[in-house]
């Protein structure tokens, strides 16, 4: 073998993210993917990450690999049987000559595997047309498995409206880094998102505009939405939809007179302030409309959470807001979904299931540490370290910048288990990015605020505390950058960041 092919070999294992728990090279070995290969299954659980890989990988190579049952000779196998220490999510990956072997204990392991195995072929494996091999994949021996179980990004399509192939654009591009968690953001004051059968304005009203006010079907049909959920499905990932209540609720407000206190439709809004809006919290038809959006939404969402929103209620007085709470929160239960939010709900319950996503710019909260201490677990989104909507540096044209400016490096540096006061790292279930989309308009832009950071958030989310180290981070994330070439995605080439050529 040349020197270059060895130095390949030793680099794809030294680039991967997030980092795996455990790499064991083999330097003794490589694996060349043929034209004769077959994608082969020792167990039923891996059907949908043996399509998927297949999906990704026949256009680049060219080859036909079929997907047969039982293993037999030279491919890529999924089968059962992994270490006990890899948990539900986690996996092995062994590289012999002739196979590559990817054990799990569960579909989400088997998910998890692709995402290693993709990184360690060449990054033209990504691309959509026809390239010319060899498809060699370095000889290792792999455990890995993850540091918290949740592992999200969230968008923002209420602000300005993105279709269902630039949700399933993104969402193609989150799954390569093990993220299992797309939370979708589905009404605010700019506009309402999916179709309420019981309340049809609010999309033919409320889902006909966005920020600067461009006009049109600016919403999800609720097959449309099924499909979309699905789709994040087929490759792991869970979606969490979201309904910004009792604030972010314009959209609603101007699409019916009564769910105003005044009884009188508010107009439409395409800014972008917060704080004004607020449903009407004493009349019974403001409960009648929740439960028939809850119950809706709920019967086509087959994940288990539903997000309220919650935050920025600023014209919601806080007696009014916890009366509102109190009201919902069993409505949520009664339709067999566990409450997620951002975490200002969390001050009006006691209850244990409920899951407040922490959101703030400081490192104390009196009333997360005191959910935290009770036994709710925290989904920690920093804005001023997580917020993939926040401007690099001043000069970045896209995003906004009341959180702070958020390089790279400050993306990756801190640690989720010991970031706020009286929130430990048993208290945390996991990490999300979130993406706000007042100033984005396209596909482009998601990508160029999202990547390279949300790498960095789920590299948090997945790897040991123990390896995160920024020095050796990043040339890990530049190592991407071919990659992404590949994939048409439109990053930020940071100049934290050494990228490879």
């Amino acid at each position: 073998m040349t020197d270059t092919a060895e130095a390949a070999k030793a680099t794809a294992l030294q680039e991967l993210v997030p980092q795996p728990v455990q790499i064991q090279p083999r330097p003794d070995i490589t694996y060349t993917l043929s034209a004769t290969a077959k994608i082969q299954l020792g167990t039923a659980d891996a059907r949908k990450p043996a399509e998927l890989l297949a999906n990704i990988l026949r256009p680049s190579t060219g080859y036909t690999l079929p997907i047969s049952d039982g293993v037999t000779g030279d491919g890529i196998v999924f089968t059962n049987g992994a270490d006990p220490k890899t948990g539900p999510e986690g996996y092995q990956l062994d590289v012999t000559p002739n196979q590559v072997v990817i054990r799990a204990n569960t579909t989400a392991g088997h998910f998890n595997g692709i995402s290693t195995l993709r990184q360690l072929l060449p990054p033209k494996a990504e691309a959509k047309t026809k390239q010319q091999g060899p498809w060699q994949v370095p000889g290792a021996s792999i455990l890995d498995h993850p540091r918290y179980h949740h592992r999200g990004a969230m968008l923002d399509v209420s602000r300005h409206f993105f279709t269902p192939a630039q949700v399933k654009r993104y969402i193609d591009q989150i799954q390569q880094f093990k993220i299992n968690y797309f939370h979708l953001h589905l009404s605010d004051d700019q506009g309402w998102r999916l179709e309420i059968k019981s309340w049809p304005e609010l999309t033919k009203i409320g889902g006909s505009t966005e920020v600067g006010g461009r006009t049109g079907k600016l919403f999800y049909t609720q097959d449309e939405y099924k499909d979309l959920v699905q789709y994040a499905a087929n490759r792991g990932i869970t979606v969490i939809p979201e309904f910004d209540m009792p604030g972010h609720t314009n959209a609603a407000q101007a699409s019916y007179a009564e769910l105003n206190c005044d009884g009188k439709k508010r107009p439409l809004y395409t800014g972008t302030e917060v704080g004004f809006s607020s449903l009407c919290i004493n009349k019974d038809i403001t409960y009648k409309f929740v439960e028939d959006v809850i119950r809706e939404v709920s019967a086509i969402t087959p994940g288990p959470y539903f997000h309220l929103g919650g935050d920025e209620a600023l014209s919601t007085p806080d007696a009014d807001y916890t009366t509102f709470m109190n009201r919902v929160l069993p409505l949520i239960k009664k339709y067999g979904k566990t409450t997620t939010g951002w975490h200002e709900f969390i001050k009006t319950t006691k209850d244990t299931t409920a899951i407040p996503q922490f959101w703030g710019t400081e490192t104390t909260d009196a009333n997360v540490a005191a959910a935290a201490q009770r036994g709710n677990k925290i989904v920690m989104s920093p804005a001023n370290r997580i917020y993939l909507d926040m401007k690099y540096n001043k000069d970045t044209k896209l995003g906004l910048d009341w959180a702070g400016l958020v390089e790279v490096k400050d993306a990756y540096s801190w640690n989720p288990g010991a970031y706020l006061k009286g929130v430990t790292e048993t208290n945390v279930r996991g990490v999300e990015a979130p993406l706000w989309t007042e100033t984005l308009k396209s596909s482009a832009d998601i990508e160029y605020m999202a990547f390279p950071r949300l790498p960095a958030a789920a590299e948090l989310g997945w790897s040991p505390a123990s390896v995160h180290n920024w020095d050796r981070f990043a040339p890990r994330l530049g190592a991407q950058g071919p990659r992404w070439k590949f994939q048409g995605i439109n990053f930020y080439a940071s100049t934290q960041v050494p990228w490879k050529k």
